[in-house]
């Protein structure tokens, strides 16, 4: 008897445009103390199928047909009352956006504590104790000064931890991951993997794993579910899927995985299409409308300039200075992007990577220091009307999709809003401008009439690209912009970076934790540690021989993706 097991499910999303079945006749089975990784692109229906073992489907959503079974139980079709009793108590569910599977008028305390409680026989002071042993499993500092604060004061891969937390809490006999490393550095991935690894094995607890990071399912799952379109392809021993697979579509997919230990010209694209009709996001720069920049002069010198840039956060307040208590989120950071370089930033959740984007965009004004874009400092301008021409030329891709756009706006009116307000082009163009955007992201055209909430998270980060790119910038600060996105789609995003970069002599400041993807796109990088900037060196010799331990440390605890062979790619020099 199988921990977990779905016989022939299928689900369907009925709407006025026919009936969409995100799940087809789909049968695998999950074993006690058993890791299985489910893969596939943005939207092929791998979050669909954890949140139907839950029964939690966002309606109009249900099963048309098909049954799950926890251990030998069968649990769809239960009441909400009877699959309340389940969740929590018996299958832990780890959510893909941290930030809004939290409460953010509760502390954190208040949520662990809460979810306890719930599904214990736990006393208070006990929940406590155990609230405060699980933030320190997760790798959260200072538990507790933290277990007192509120989701937003919590960076994205901080409020992951606490999220993995809540889902570990009741000890669980299935543990369902729904991309439970997206927002997490390397370090605190491998504590997080391990974590539920021990998990597996020591309790025989069950763990369905939902992820796009190919390393990731190379070295923790046992068996392997990749899906296509709510089919799924393959299914077996990780061993088999990713050493020798059999169906085309795996095989392309896992070409697009990027190198760790070389660089190369370009990515590997999936190649695997059944629909001719796909979106096509090839692009001539030199005649689409995002090659006519208004700005083509070349600047000499370094076209941003940070120097000696110190930024806190207030954690407990007072009337009286004396009293106040403060995280320092940057400490002296000093660096320089060149016209037409993309530097990187890595370094673990909460050393101040995004902080120190946010405070060259100004939406953190610095404590003390200066930044310089084109030799103008950014933080002695007082009025908004001298920074917005700044601002069309400074765009960012912010990391969490979900909460950086309005969910009642349309995608063509979310992405035409920046085109409208700095006046770029004619009305007339710009709902041909807001189609040919949505192609190059790989959306296609047609989802221009759709809302936020009818895309998957990578679907959305897509829209966020094309958003940013809206304003035909200069400069672009890309903030985990490939977090939420599958290896196909992440290989289109991030080749039409480069070519955007290589026709217009984009600047970019790539912030990630992803290292493969930080040596595949940075000619420079910058390693951030509990707010310093420890190092700062070209990709290739940072990779090869990083001079400060810490560095050293990041490169050795990256997920070494063991698959098939990738040879024929061509390497940059």
């Amino acid at each position: 008897m199988s921990l977990l097991e779905v016989k022939n499910l299928r689900i369907e999303y009925p709407s006025r445009y026919g009936v969409l079945a995100a799940v087809k006749d789909l049968s695998f089975c999950v074993e006690k103390g058993e890791v299985v990784g489910v893969v596939g692109e943005s939207g092929a229906g791998k979050s669909t199928i954890g949140n139907a073992v839950i029964d939690l489907l966002s309606p109009p959503g249900h099963i048309a047909r098909g049954d799950i079974y926890l251990n030998g139980e069968l649990i769809s079709g239960k009441s909400q009352n009877e699959m309340r009793a389940i969740r929590g108590s018996r299958i832990g569910f780890i959510f893909q956006d941290p930030m809004t599977s939290l409460n953010p008028l509760f502390t954190v305390e208040h949520q662990l504590v809460e979810t306890i409680l719930a599904n214990t026989e736990l006393n208070h002071s006990q929940a406590v104790a155990k609230a405060l042993e699980l933030m320190t499993a997760v790798g959260i500092p200072s538990p507790e000064l933290r277990i007192k604060q509120y989701p937003h004061q919590f960076s994205g891969g901080m409020r992951q931890r606490v999220v993995i937390a809540i889902a570990l809490s009741c000890d669980p006999e299935l543990i369902i991951a729904d991309e439970p490393t997206t927002a997490l550095d390397v370090s605190i991935q491998d504590q997080i993997l391990q974590l539920i690894r021990t998990l597996c094995k020591e309790r025989d607890v069950g763990c369905m794993l939902v992820t796009h990071d190919m390393g990731v399912v190379s070295n923790v799952t046992d068996k392997v579910a990749v899906m296509y379109r709510g089919d799924l392809v393959e299914f077996g021993t990780t061993e088999q899927v990713l050493g020798a697979p059999t169906h085309p579509y795996t095989r392309s997919l896992i070409s697009a995985v990027p190198r760790s230990d070389v660089k190369l010209v370009r990515f590997p694209l999936v190649s695997y299409i059944e629909d001719a009709s796909a979106p096509d996001t090839s692009i001539d720069l030199k005649t689409h409308w995002l090659g006519q920049s208004q700005d083509q002069r070349a600047y000499e010198g370094a076209l941003l300039r940070v120097e000696q840039v110190d930024l806190k956060f207030v954690t407990k307040d007072s009337f009286f200075p004396s009293r106040r208590e403060y995280v320092q989120a940057c400490n002296n950071i000093n660096f320089e992007i060149f016209e037409g370089e993309t530097f990187g930033l890595v370094g673990e959740s909460g050393s101040g990577k995004s902080t120190i984007a946010r405070a060259i965009t100004g939406l953190y004004p610095p404590d003390s220091g200066k930044i310089f874009f084109e030799g103008i400092d950014l933080t002695a301008i007082k009025h908004e009307s001298e920074r917005r021409p700044l601002r069309r030329q400074m765009q960012m891709v912010f990391q969490n999709p979900y909460s950086s756009m309005n969910p009642r706006m349309k995608v063509r009116d979310i992405i035409s809003e920046p085109i409208r307000f700095h006046r770029l082009a004619e009305e007339s163009q710009i709902d041909g401008i807001v189609s040919d955007l949505l192609d190059h992201v790989g959306l296609g055209r047609g989802a221009g009439v759709k809302y936020p909430h009818e895309f998957s998270g990578g679907q959305r980060q897509r829209i966020s690209i094309a958003r940013a790119l809206a304003t035909r910038p200069r400069f672009l600060i890309c903030d985990e912009p490939t977090s939420a996105l599958d290896v196909s789609v992440q290989a289109q995003i991030l080749n039409l970076l480069k070519d955007l970069q290589k026709e217009l002599g984009l600047t970019m400041l790539f912030i990630s934790h992803d290292l493969p993807v930080i040596r595949q796109m940075c000619d420079r990088i910058g390693v951030m540690k509990h707010g310093h900037l420890v190092e700062v060196a070209e990709t290739e010799k940072l990779f090869t021989n990083a001079e400060h331990e810490y560095s050293r440390k990041l490169i050795s605890l990256m997920p070494e993706f063991k698959g098939m062979s990738r040879e024929g790619l061509e390497i940059a020099s």
